[in-house]
């Protein structure tokens, strides 16, 4: 397909904006998105989440940014990477792709191609979001218009593993489109590409790479619980299993963020929906959606060995977003856990310098603190491993408790010695 590719990448997010300033050094991108305080935030050359440098953006001197649809008119690629949460049901909650494939139908022309991104369930893109563009424009699939797909593998806050130093997968709706996907991709990723067969392996590729990850981390929570009964530090236990050349050097943790936490539920939806009934895939979420209430339970039992009277007792929770040196909160189990410990009638009190307050209080109705005061705390709970936190050692974590207190690690950020309870 000898066509030269005029790029609008739809969605500026943790996935949209890495991938339009790649483009936006070799070519010209528009990089669109509906909300205009992202889109401003941008133009002066900031990026709240962290993911592009205030240098990287200024290199992308071909990349503009917009929230009106018609700046995107004259595009004949647009690739789109908006979210694709779950809804209270763990259910699939399509509607930003719904509402994004209809905007692209006012605008979209014959030759034009539209990529998806966003995670989905294996045949969504061409039986939910082609549809939807076919109705709005009057345009014939694959007779006027194509798709491709090419799964996003951002993972946020990861300074090492970015976006071009990881392998693509891409796929087209066509073979010749799909060598077109490739050789697009294949121009910014060093790391090179994989054209899968077909959209819908290149979909169903991306559900599992976390489905089994989900998993692994999930049996590795299970080994804890048990463990935990059975008097053994659980950490040990894993540094000696290590020591066999092909054990997965996995850690137990809560598992939240935009993909481990949500992707498993694309794909055991789409398998009720033809009629097989997973069974390993939900064990493994039961188990990870669990381990919020599980950690809180766990505090409350080590504050009464301690003596330490629960009602109304103060818990310090040192960080709040999914991940470590991360500003992402989206889908933070943390917050499970201080519903748990609120429901023993317990203050927490929440600090993480690297989440936005507004957008905490906003999402989660909690207010984070700005400001730790020594000696005030029953317990302390490390829950995220930020690097600040490391730096302070357990020494200063210890500061902020009183005389009588419980230092809960659930990360492994110090030693065993150094903290009461390690998950």
């Amino acid at each position: 397909m000898n066509v030269k590719p005029n790029i609008a990448v739809i969605g500026l997010g943790y996935v949209g904006l890495p991938l339009a300033v790649e483009f936006g050094k070799k070519q010209n991108v528009i990089g669109f998105d509906i909300n205009r305080k992202r889109v401003d935030e941008l133009k002066k050359g900031h990026d709240f989440t962290l993911e592009v440098s205030e240098t990287d953006l200024a290199t992308a001197t071909n990349l503009v940014y917009s929230y009106d649809v018609k700046d995107i008119e004259d595009c004949n690629v647009y690739i789109v990477t908006v979210p694709t949460p779950i809804d209270e049901n763990n259910a699939p909650d399509l509607n930003p792709l719904r509402k994004a494939s209809a905007m692209l139908a006012t605008v979209i022309k014959t030759g034009d191609i539209v990529i998806y991104e966003s995670t989905v369930y294996p045949g969504a893109t061409e039986e939910v979001c082609i549809p939807v563009i076919e109705k709005g424009s009057g345009l014939k699939f694959n007779q006027d218009f194509y798709a491709g797909y090419s799964p996003e593998r951002i993972n946020p806050g990861d300074k090492i593993n970015t976006l071009t130093k990881i392998r693509k997968i891409t796929s087209g709706s066509t073979p010749e489109i799909a060598k077109f996907v490739d050789d697009l991709y294949a121009s910014i990723i060093t790391a090179g590409t994989h054209c899968a067969s077909s959209i819908k392996v290149a979909e169903a590729a991306k559900v599992i790479e976390n489905t089994q990850r989900d998993l692994n981390i999930a049996i590795i929570n299970e080994f804890a619980k048990i463990f935990n009964i059975l008097g053994i530090d659980s950490q040990e236990v894993l540094e000696a299993a290590g020591t066999k050349w092909n054990f997965l050097p996995f850690k137990p943790g809560l598992v939240g963020g935009h993909c481990i936490s949500v992707d498993p539920y694309y794909l055991t939806y789409k398998a009720k929906e033809v009629g097989y009934q997973p069974e390993v895939i939900l064990a493994g979420r039961r188990i990870n959606d669990g381990m919020g209430q599980y950690t809180a339970t766990q505090l409350v039992k080590a504050v009464s060995r301690k003596k330490i009277h629960i009602d109304e007792a103060r818990v310090l929770v040192l960080g709040f977003t999914f991940k470590g040196d991360c500003p992402d909160v989206r889908n933070t189990k943390i917050i499970d856990m201080i519903k748990e410990l609120e429901s023993f009638n317990m203050h927490v009190d929440v600090y993480d310098p690297w989440a936005e307050p507004e957008e905490v209080e906003a999402e989660y109705g909690i207010k984070l603190e700005s400001d730790l005061l020594e000696g005030a705390y029953d317990a302390v709970v490390l829950a995220v491993d930020h690097s600040d936190f490391k730096e302070w050692g357990a020494e200063k974590i210890r500061s902020f408790g009183k005389e009588k207190h419980v230092l809960y690690d659930v990360k492994h950020v110090l030693s065993k010695n150094e903290s009461d309870l390690r998950l």
